[in-house]
């Protein structure tokens, strides 16, 4: 066990996020979400949700800031009539708003276009997250010297 690591982390999971390069994107999936059928590699984090796994990924990994791109965060858009739960976008804007203060609003990316977006990412992470649209892509930045 690492000190200041989070338990949630697992060896692969830090693994895939120090092989990750400027713009690349990781998928913090909920349990709905057919991440297997992607044909990107997949990494379970099963017993978890999605924002406590947010909060132990974001001290690690910058994100990345305009102009490359508009916003780093981006949640799956829901279907026209479906709701959606405010407590889950309040959620991860809280830890956002703690943990990498200054990113910008959320993007979104309707249901479909998620799943086509997905296919190119560097990697999805599986969730136990039962919430609805709880998934999130964020994008990797650049470091910075202190």
């Amino acid at each position: 066990m690492l000190k200041g690591i989070s338990p949630l982390l697992s060896p692969k999971l830090l693994a895939a996020l120090c092989r990750m390069g400027h713009g690349d994107e990781i998928i913090l999936a909920d349990a709905h979400y057919p991440a297997h059928s992607s044909g990107v590699q997949v990494l379970r984090a099963d017993g978890t949700q999605v924002e406590p796994l947010l909060r132990a990924i974001l001290p690690l990994l910058a994100l990345d800031t305009p102009p490359y791109v508009p916003t780093p965060v981006t949640m799956m858009g829901p279907e026209p009539g479906d709701g959606v739960d405010p407590a889950v976008e309040a959620s991860y804007r809280a830890a956002l708003d703690e943990l990498a203060p200054g990113t910008p609003d959320f993007g979104f990316i309707e249901r479909k276009d998620f799943y086509k977006h997905a296919k190119g990412v560097f990697i999805i992470v599986q969730t136990s997250d039962i919430r609805r649209y709880a998934n999130l892509i964020l994008r990797k930045g650049v470091s910075t010297p202190p």
